[in-house]
């Protein structure tokens, strides 16, 4: 090599030497973890003064909790959606009511933050030393910036533990900033599964990613809780119940009791259509019979006496959101029952929109109070479960009544297809969906003893009626028409032509209802009921009794 060439081998030499530090420092780098810490302004949100960030489990919410002094506020909203649904606001008379097992407590609001309940600007918060009292609930308030985390759930959360000293990230990877750092053996509780990172929450209120190798494998974890409630006690027979409504329509009807129960067998409990709602007042039409309880009585039937929103008059949110109203309600309901010496309350309200249901939940909890105050049993009836009656919050009826009836008909109804009343896969698939929600042993299957008979006339237009099981028997033969077991519906089908028009008929015989009340037996349920009374066959009682044992 001769001279001139040695400056240009050192300065290639000091290139690949520069270069390759530069990549042993780009690759030490990349292996190094961050240390860099997230902004929590950032994270959490800006506050407005008097705000406070708010996480509720493993969610933040851009809903904000309020600070007064040391007092912190929850929006009623997120308390009734995430925590507690039983405070209920009383617009009315601007306080919040709460219903116990056993009283309805009051808390008026303020307009400035010196109580339990703050109502500012049109918006109505809780002190969260108020939700406490009947919530199970851990919180946790930190500042800088401001932020309240409340966890709510504490039975079969899945969680990891640290093994060692760690930190959570804002995302999963190590150049990710840190939100927190976590000592060996904290518990997390698991949101998402990863490959290398999980996504956790700690209780006080980060939600990130922390490695996974530095956490323990998953593990299904049960807190340790002291908090205790009251509890709800129910009024509940020790034998399946066999319950039969009773339309009644004058106080007349009520004379001919004796008739109508003279070849009934095997039902303890009779349920007669006595009470109306007839205003926006919560006033209410009774035909109800002291003379008609106590022959009752004699036979050894209960006696529930039911109300109904079907009168035009009236308009059922109108009612059940005015609190006024909504008591007036049941307390006539309280009075006309024990004046008349009956055993318990049903309540049949149907066609519930959505905007009635948390008020239609507070009437039932109102109720119950006074029904068990006053040796009531209390029972509420329900259409099979469908998506557009959710609102109808069969999981908190079932913990505030004695009794959830599931009303297993009208599958097919006026104005739909035609079709059966109530096959069996459908009652069955109501049943299961119920049970989802109201357990088994307060949960009544309500089955039709009518059906329907639709008429297609050439022109295509669709009519029925609703039969009873002797009239359908006798329509059948009287038009000679052939029926064949449907296996799909688990009912006797049949249909013929006559007078330029095509009949149909799912019957609602001994072998239907039999397969329908074999459900109770196969779904452990309380037990059975009947629409209605008069549109049964005489043999059908022993069909009953016999499945139902």
């Amino acid at each position: 090599m001769t001279k001139k060439h040695i400056p240009v081998f050192v300065v290639g030499l000091l290139i690949v030497l520069v270069a390759l530090a530069g990549g042993a420092v780009y690759g030490i780098n990349k292996l190094i973890p961050s240390r860099k810490q997230m902004d929590l302004t950032e994270y959490y949100g800006q506050n407005a003064d008097g705000e406070a960030a708010l996480i509720l489990g493993t969610e933040k919410l851009e809903e904000k909790a309020l600070i007064s002094g040391e007092d912190v506020y929850l929006p009623l909203d997120v308390v009734n959606g995430y925590l507690n649904q039983r405070y209920y606001w009383d617009s009315e008379n601007k306080k919040i009511l709460y219903a116990t097992p056993s009283r309805l407590t009051e808390e008026p609001a303020s307009d400035k933050a010196d109580g339990n309940v703050w109502l500012k600007d049109d918006t109505v918060y809780l002190k969260l030393d108020y939700v406490k009292k009947y919530t199970d609930i851990d919180s946790y308030i930190e500042q800088d910036p401001a932020r309240v985390a409340i966890q709510y759930k504490f039975t079969n959360v899945e969680t990891v533990t640290t093994k060692k000293d760690t930190v959570v990230r804002y995302r999963g990877g190590i150049k990710a900033p840190i939100l927190s750092k976590l000592a060996k053996n904290t518990v997390l509780r698991l949101m998402n599964e990863g490959e290398e990172w999980d996504q956790v929450a700690t209780d006080d209120g980060y939600i990130g990613y922390v490695q996974k190798k530095k956490v323990s494998a998953v593990d299904t974890t049960d807190y340790k809780r002291d908090f205790k409630t009251e509890s709800y006690t129910y009024l509940t027979m020790d034998e399946p119940v066999n319950l039969v409504w009773h339309q009644v329509t004058s106080t007349d009807a009520n004379s001919y009791f004796a008739d109508a129960v003279q070849n009934m067998t095997g039902v303890n409990v009779i349920s007669p259509t006595w009470f109306s709602v007839t205003d926006n007042s919560g006033n209410i039409s009774s035909l109800a019979s002291g003379e008609y309880v106590m022959q009752a009585h004699e036979k050894g039937l209960k006696v529930w006496g039911l109300v109904d929103n079907f009168n035009e008059n009236m308009n059922t949110k109108e009612v059940l959101s005015k609190t006024s109203s909504r008591q007036n309600l049941e307390n006539r309901l309280i009075t006309y029952a024990l004046k008349a010496g009956m055993d318990g309350i049903n309540v049949d309200f149907e066609s519930l929109s959505e905007g009635v249901g948390i008020h239609f939940l507070q009437f039932l909890r109102e109720l119950s109070i006074q029904c068990h105050a006053n040796n009531l049993v209390l029972s509420v009836d329900n259409p099979v479960p469908e998506d557009f009656t959710s609102h109808y919050d069969r999981a908190e009826q079932g913990k505030v009544v004695d009794y959830v009836i599931i009303m297993g008909y009208d599958e097919h109804y006026v104005g739909s297809d035609a079709g059966s009343v109530a096959s069996l896969p459908w009652v069955e698939q109501g049943v299961k969906d119920t049970l989802s929600e109201v357990p088994a042993q307060r949960t009544i299957l309500a089955i039709p003893f009518y059906t329907r008979l639709w008429k297609t006339t050439d022109g295509g237009a669709l009519t029925s009626e609703a039969i009873g099981m002797d009239q359908a028997q006798q329509t059948i033969s009287d038009n000679g028409a052939e029926t064949y077991w449907d296996k799909k519906t688990s009912q006797n089908y049949g249909t013929y032509e006559g007078d330029g028009a095509t009949y149909q008929i799912w019957l609602e015989d001994s072998k239907s209802i039999a397969e329908k009340v074999k459900l109770i037996k196969k779904y452990k349920l309380a037990g059975v009921a009947e629409w209605k009374l008069g549109f049964e066959n005489s043999g059908i009682w022993s069909v009953i009794t016999e499945n139902l044992s």
